[in-house]
């Protein structure tokens, strides 16, 4: 059987591997952004100096011919279905039996005049870390120059932005960050520790004008981007803009075909498409009935490696269920770690409750959301301090009450040795805010970790 795979993202190489350790059927990954498999994680690594190219690749160059994977750089602008056969822009025509469709997403663009001018891009493909290298020589530049330092524009207050934004930063390069919100992520994260993202980002350097939106970029005669000019009249001269608000699936040339498409490629519980013989993984893929709790469209890398594992498991041995069990979520605010276990919700509805401990410092907090009524653990969410995901999943999938969470809270802190440990100051909130009188029990260490994660 010939499988092809167009994608050559996590959720298109995992089900390449999956496909390759449970079967010899035919496989072939297709792919125009790059040759090989990296990670898309690790972009502003490479970008900062602290890692190669070679480095983000977590295979050899000799594990695709070793392990019989085909590798196609081409670009595919057409499938037709009913004929089971892609056709490339350079006019090659590739059949095959069973099609995976992971196709990934693009950074959103709203139409906004000038998006499409040199100098504007997002921070999703190997080609936009390429054109902020190119871009970034001219800005640094000009700072080395002493002729004041060029500022990069960043629109959007995602996480992508951040990543960006830490970017620019390294090279001394200044950012505004343009926010339509009136407060950082504040869609996701809680208010306080949105308002921590806020003070973090101007400790940096960050010019964070919120309540902002974008209206226009302008271009200089050479048809590359000079300034942006907000909503409220503003312009603000810049030598790129970064578009960062949000993702959205790529699938523009799979519209006005035989596939049910949304906003991305409809699947069912299997991952299988209203074509027959297809499969859409990874960000590309919208869910027609997600999980409880979990969204339609989850671009995250994670569920991206589950869902290209699953559909391997279904092609090959037997339909397998994509089960991408309790939600996670981590990533990096310049030096804030953030982790999120659970249902932690922005706006919190009325049958929530939580609690809350944040440091003097304004650098670290921690939230233990539950069930008003029941007292049933719904989610963590961590700034600053690290919990371990097992630790964490075990009493949410069990329904823990929050006292017995809270009394066994150093179960979960997953810190260096020897860094200072805030769970008592959890419970003593908790205390404060209930008038119960709960101790913590400071059980502590991987050996105590692996009893209660074998207990029932």
């Amino acid at each position: 059987m010939k499988i092809i795979i167009l994608g050559n993202g996590v959720s298109g190489i995992t089900a390449a591997r999956h496909i390759r350790k449970h079967s010899d059927h035919s496989i072939t990954v297709i792919s125009d952004e790059a040759d090989h498999f990296f990670s898309r994680t690790a972009l502003m690594y490479v970008y900062m100096g602290h890692m190669r190219r070679k480095d983000i690749q977590p295979y050899e160059d000799w594990f695709w011919a070793k392990n019989r994977i085909d590798l196609l750089r081409a670009r595919v602008e057409k499938v037709d279905f009913a004929a089971k056969t892609l056709y490339t822009a350079d006019g090659k025509t590739i059949p095959y039996d069973k099609l995976i469709l992971a196709t990934g997403s693009q950074p959103n663009k709203f139409g906004w005049p000038g998006q499409h001018l040199d100098g504007v891009h997002g921070l999703y493909h190997w080609q936009d870390l390429e054109a902020m290298e190119r871009h970034s020589a001219g800005l640094s530049l000009s700072f080395r120059r002493g002729a004041g330092v060029d500022r990069a524009v960043i629109v959007g207050g995602g996480l992508i932005g951040v990543e960006m934004a830490e970017m620019f930063h390294s090279r001394h390069i200044s950012v505004t960050f343009l926010v339509r919100e009136d407060s950082f992520w504040n869609g996701v994260l809680p208010s306080q520790e949105s308002a921590m993202i806020n003070r973090h980002l101007a400790e940096h350097g960050i010019e964070l004008r919120l309540n902002t939106e974008l209206k226009e970029i302008l271009p200089d005669d050479n048809g590359k981007c000079r300034a942006v000019l907000t909503v409220a009249g503003d312009t603000i001269d810049c030598g790129f803009v970064g578009l960062t608000a949000g993702v959205s699936p790529n699938v523009g040339f799979l519209k006005n075909t035989s596939l049910d498409i949304n906003k991305g490629i409809l699947v069912n519980e299997y991952l299988e498409t209203s074509v027959p013989g297809v499969y859409a993984v990874g960000d590309c893929a919208e869910m027609r009935n997600p999980p409880p709790g979990r969204r339609p469209i989850e671009a995250v890398w994670y569920t991206g490696r589950m869902m290209g594992e699953t559909v391997a498991h279904s092609i090959c041995r037997q339909p397998t269920l994509y089960n991408p069990g309790i939600w996670f979520n981590s990533a990096k605010f310049f030096d804030i770690e953030y982790q999120v276990y659970g249902d932690v919700q922005a706006k919190a509805p009325d049958h929530h409750a939580s609690v809350y401990w944040e440091h003097p410092d304004g650098k670290k907090s921690i939230r233990l959301v539950f069930e008003r009524a029941s007292g049933r653990i719904l989610g963590f969410n961590l700034m600053g301090v690290r919990y371990r995901q097992e630790v964490c999943e075990k009493w949410l999938r069990t329904g823990a009450h929050i006292e017995t969470v809270l009394q066994q809270l150093g179960l979960a802190n997953f810190d260096p040795e020897f860094f200072p440990q805030h769970e008592s100051e959890l419970v003593a909130a908790y205390n404060r805010q209930t008038g119960k009188n709960l101790t913590l029990k400071q059980k502590r260490g991987l050996p105590a970790v692996l009893q209660f994660l074998r207990s029932n």
